[in-house]
């Protein structure tokens, strides 16, 4: 454990940092589900929107890699164009 001020309070830091970007993961992951299920082509595009929206803040952010951003979307996109109307 740690010793000294500094040490703890970047400890402490760590920790509010790590359940933050939990949540967004969580938030991304549920999204991209919601979006797999879905059979209806324009409900797809507006999930679609809501979620590459979402992994471009966070691939400017770092909390994801921006190339995995771009796979997902590139994934995402093939999916809804394979929807039919």
């Amino acid at each position: 454990m740690a010793n000294h001020k500094s040490a703890k309070k970047r400890v402490r830091q760590n920790e509010k940092r790590r359940l933050v970007n939990k949540m967004a993961i969580s938030k991304l992951k549920t999204l991209t589900k919601k979006l797999l299920a879905t059979t209806n082509k324009e409900e797809a595009e507006k999930l679609f929107r809501a979620t590459t929206g979402l992994l471009d803040r966070y691939a400017d952010k770092g909390r994801l890699h921006k190339n995995t951003a771009a796979r997902k979307k590139s994934q995402l996109a093939k999916f809804v164009q394979n929807l039919t109307a």
